[in-house]
């Protein structure tokens, strides 16, 4: 049963509702809409910049485009350093599946603990988290088919480096970002890397691309790099390196080997050293290029110089008698000894015997200035004008502060100091008939112009006397090589410690030069603090020396110059 409402006697309902009422709803209702309309109008024409501006930071992303970096090459086009593609896993944290089953999977490829991928994962806050940077590709194929929500995956690179420690100091390494850090991978950083791209997309809140928007900028790969450099050699020197440093007990040692015609660097390495692309652990004495940041007293290295300023200036000649006895010598308050008496002695049995004493009276025949210039001209005191961090100036004290003892000490290595770098280069001038020539790590066709520092005939006979050093009879014997002439000069230093100098630490040195007559390489060894009964450096340095020039004449197809006949050492000179 229904019963109707009776509207007209509700008094209520009877009413007459206000026109004015009506004219206000309706009103406020036109007036909401303009207000709309006019919000429009502002969002999408007065302030459209400003609000897609803001949708371009939430969703709009600028993609950086990696450029390949470029290769680096020996002189011969083998690969030395080159990029392969090597993912980097990333992840948001709030969106991951937490599947244990998957992340114990997850974190085994990425070789690390479960503790420490959860802990990676925990902070919900965040939107971006690294799990691991420059994976394997098989590795990555393997993470993206577990199929884990939240993981994602970014396209890098990372160097690879063939040759590994034998010539990491050379090459150097670069970072995770593929940023060049040491070696030649710092210095020609620009060259190699290249200029990245770049491609504006929209991206959901996933990390998705949803659209692509503007003009996508192509990347610049980075251009190859052909350095001087031979691996063949730079392997051998290196492995004979390392042989004499482990068989003398020694803390280190280094060797340089470069072409005596046109100044290229073929090999530069030092022992230890360490694998670039597995740097944990590294040590600072690993990364060390001690050939080029290390400076020492060169020791009887430098007498040849000292013969060669005076040859130079004409005040002896090779035959000329320099008395020795009785093998002592003061000066200043200081006693300067030779290992022998030897008695008088030519000015080449001066460089054959390798005598302090006559080393010291030859140069005083000379003044200061004439030898601070000399010494000047052959790159000493100056930082080497190579493509390389890290090479040190060493010390060469202005002349007038020289007293007579320490011009005396001077010419036989002590009193200033070097780089084993500096003085494979100041042999230059004798390899190269008295022009002491530029060097370079970078492969040159370009002929090489050279500054004199020498007469062609100083030169050629300082040639002769390194010769006599290195031949039975000198202080270099084990410096003899089957088939090949040379020449060369033994030096033993002692390590300065504090004000003076140690009684049982050393470093040993052979600088010499092959074919004799027409040199095409100059090597330079250096051993420091051989202990293992020998240090003086014609039995610890020469030997290897030796190894190092024959093997690269024979790479280089450097034709013999002496008839192969077996030669017996049976002493070594020993000198200071």
């Amino acid at each position: 049963m229904s019963r109707s409402i009776p509207y007209t006697s509700s008094p209520l309902l009877a009413s007459r509702t206000p026109v004015w009422r009506s004219k206000l709803v309706v009103a406020a209702v036109a007036i909401g809409f303009v207000a709309l309309a006019a919000r429009a109008v502002y969002i999408q024409v007065v302030a459209n910049a400003f609000y897609q501006r803001q949708g371009e930071v939430r969703f709009a992303r600028t993609l950086p485009l990696p450029a390949n970096r470029g290769r680096i090459l020996d002189r011969n086009g083998l690969i030395l350093a080159s990029s392969v593609p090597s993912p980097s896993i990333w992840a948001i944290p709030e969106d991951v599946q937490r599947d244990e089953g998957q992340l114990k999977k997850l974190a085994s490829l990425l070789e690390m603990p479960l503790a420490e991928l959860k802990r990676k994962l925990e902070d919900e806050d965040k939107t971006f988290v690294w799990l691991r940077r420059q994976v394997d590709d098989p590795v990555a194929q393997q993470i993206a088919a577990l199929g884990i929500k939240g993981i994602y995956q970014r396209k890098e690179y990372k160097r690879q480096y063939p040759e590994g420690e034998a010539a990491a100091h050379v090459v150097g390494f670069t970072n995770v970002e593929d940023i060049g850090q040491e070696g030649v991978e710092l210095t020609f950083e620009k060259d190699l890397a290249g200029r990245a791209g770049s491609r504006r997309v929209i991206k959901d809140r996933l990390g998705q691309v949803v659209e692509a928007v503007g003009e996508e900028i192509p990347p610049v790969d980075g251009r190859d790099l052909q350095l001087s450099l031979d691996s063949k050699v730079q392997f051998f020197a290196y492995q004979k390196l390392r042989d004499a440093v482990l068989k003398n007990k020694a803390k280190a040692g280094s060797v340089v080997v470069l072409d005596s015609i046109t100044g290229e660097v073929l090999a530069l390495a030092n022992y230890p050293s360490y694998v670039p692309d597995k740097r944990r652990n590294l040590s600072g004495e690993q990364l060390r290029n001690r050939a080029l940041t290390d400076t020492f007293e060169p020791g009887s290295t430098m007498k040849p110089i000292t013969i060669g300023m005076a040859l130079e200036a004409g005040r002896v000649t090779p035959q000329t008698l320099i008395d020795t006895s009785p093998g002592r010598f003061s000066i200043g308050g200081f006693t300067i000894n030779d290992t022998h008496n030897y008695g008088t002695l030519t000015v080449e049995g001066v460089i054959q015997k390798s005598s302090n004493v006559g080393a010291l009276k030859i140069a005083q025949k000379m003044s200061p200035q004439e030898m601070w210039d000399t010494y000047s001209a052959l790159g000493y005191g100056q930082k080497p004008q190579i493509q390389f961090p890290g090479a040190v100036t060493g010390r060469l004290r202005p002349w007038k502060t020289w007293r007579p003892v320490e011009q005396a000490t001077m010419a036989y290595g002590y009193g200033l100091s070097a780089s084993l770098f500096q003085m494979a280069h100041s042999y230059t001038s004798f390899a190269h008939d008295g022009e002491i020539i530029p060097v370079t790590m970078l492969k040159s066709d370009a002929p090489v112009t050279g500054t004199r520092v020498f007469s062609v005939q100083t030169a050629r006979a300082v040639r002769k006397m390194l010769q006599m050093a290195a031949a039975p009879g000198g202080t270099g014997p084990l410096a003899q090589t089957l088939g090949y002439s040379v020449g060369g000069k033994s030096g033993t230093a002692r390590k300065q410690i504090g004000k003076g100098y140690a009684s049982n630490k050393f470093r040993s040195w052979f600088t010499g030069m092959a074919p004799i007559d027409l040199p095409r390489v100059i090597v330079c060894v250096m051993i420091d603090e051989p202990s293992n009964g020998q240090y003086f450096g014609g039995a610890v340095a020469a030997p290897v020396f030796s190894e190092v020039v024959q093997q690269t004449l024979r790479i280089m197809g450097v034709q013999p110059d002496m008839a192969v006949k077996p030669q017996i050492v049976t002493a070594v000179e020993e000198s200071l």
